[in-house]
């Protein structure tokens, strides 16, 4: 057995674990916001502010996380990315009130942001060509996972212990994730600077690929981040007690799961575009039946199905970047696209809070998920990357303007 064949599964392993916790820290919050609103008196609008501030983190960590990996390895930036958001995330569960909590938050997102683009291209340049969009989706597996984690943590320990318990929860990454990375991880994974360059990014024959691929996943994550806070919420309000409304966002992730990686296989099978769009426009039915159906069964069964579509898709799109460019621009890509997508993340919680203020908590954030779904559907239909790829030495450097 190759050395490479050997480290693939503690790889795959070890980044889908730190993804896992990466999402249990996001969806933490929809798990609590019930409880968060009573205790500090917050409206929709505040409520969406504080879901939106660990995005804002995010965008900026996925961003940097390229010159980062640059100058100090992937391997480097990756471990100190999840100790700083276990860190950070723990700490939230001392949060003496909203500012604090917001503050905490945005300072955790920047170590999440920083390790999905990087799990991302390690995962990618492990796998084997023939199989790299399923091994690449079994280990993005690890989000929905921890959105499913987050919904089990919400409904034994708020229950028993408060909301504080959650949080507290955050802190196991630095006792599982960070000694099998120091184990196991290959400290080679280094990327030479001029790969992360944005201008890369824009190179000819990729301006629009690249345009297109921030705008997918600026709607897969506006629909991602916009359900997984306020889908637990909604149906609080729509009559279910604690357990049962956080069994949606249970069913919801346990969706993105199970979909997630027969989308992988199709993918390898039949090409990232055609199974991304079919998957967005698989979640906006799903999500918009939400404003028909009543019985429990129909609604877990349509949260089950938009999992797939949201958070699914969002994992497709992400090993699609990945596998799509160029090696000296991998990191740079997939960060980009991921940053891109933080500015939908950001927007989902905030614009669903306001239209909920307004009145329209029945339908209208549902609505807004399938309309985002559709057009992310179109775009990713849209959307055909070069099929050679040139190495970046081969390559004039884009130039600027003086």
């Amino acid at each position: 057995m190759s050395t490479a064949h050997s480290r693939l599964w503690p790889t795959v392993a070890i980044c889908g674990t730190a993804v896992a916790f990466d999402a249990y820290d996001l969806v933490a919050y929809g798990t609590t916001l019930s409880e968060l609103r009573t205790e500090w008196g917050l409206n929709p609008t505040q409520a969406g502010l504080l879901g939106s501030a660990p995005l804002v983190g995010m965008l900026l960590g996925s961003i940097t996380a390229g010159p980062l990996s640059a100058r100090f390895s992937r391997f480097r930036v990756f471990v100190a990315a999840v100790i700083w958001f276990s860190v950070f995330m723990t700490a939230c569960a001392f949060a003496p009130g909203p500012t604090w909590f917001m503050v905490l938050r945005f300072l955790a997102g920047l170590g999440m942001g920083a390790v999905l683009p990087l799990a991302a291209t390690i995962t990618q340049e492990a796998a084997p060509t023939a199989h790299r969009n399923l091994v690449y989706v079994i280990m993005q597996s690890g989000f929905p996972l921890g959105g499913v984690a987050a919904a089990l943590a919400g409904m034994v320990l708020i229950p028993n212990f408060g909301w504080h318990a959650v949080y507290l929860v955050g802190a196991l990454p630095l006792v599982t994730v960070l000694p099998a990375a120091l184990l196991w991880l290959d400290r080679g994974h280094g990327a030479a600077a001029a790969g992360q360059r944005v201008q890369l990014l824009f190179r000819p024959g990729w301006q629009v690929a690249t345009l297109l691929f921030w705008a997918a996943a600026f709607c897969a994550m506006l629909f991602v981040y916009g359900a997984n806070t306020w889908l637990p919420a909604l149906m609080r309000e729509a009559g279910h007690g604690v357990v049962s409304s956080l069994g949606f966002l249970l069913a919801f992730n346990l969706g993105a799961v199970i979909g997630g990686v027969g989308a992988g296989w199709a993918a390898d099978r039949h090409g990232s575009r055609p199974v991304v769009g079919v998957s967005f426009l698989v979640g906006a039915v799903a999500v918009a039946a939400f404003t028909q159906l009543t019985t429990d069964a129909a609604l877990l069964a349509c949260a089950a199905v938009a999992g797939y579509g949201a958070v699914g898709t969002q994992t497709l799109i992400n090993s699609w970047a990945a596998s799509a460019y160029p090696a000296d621009a991998k990191v740079a890509g997939v960060g980009w696209a991921l940053g891109a997508g933080r500015l939908g993340g950001i927007l989902g919680p905030t614009l669903a809070g306001a239209i909920i203020s307004l009145g329209f908590a029945t339908s209208g954030p549902f609505l807004l998920f399938s309309v985002v779904a559709v057009i992310g559907g179109l775009i990713a239909f849209s959307l055909r990357p070069p099929r050679a790829t040139v190495p970046a030495a081969a390559l004039e450097p884009v130039k600027t303007p003086a």
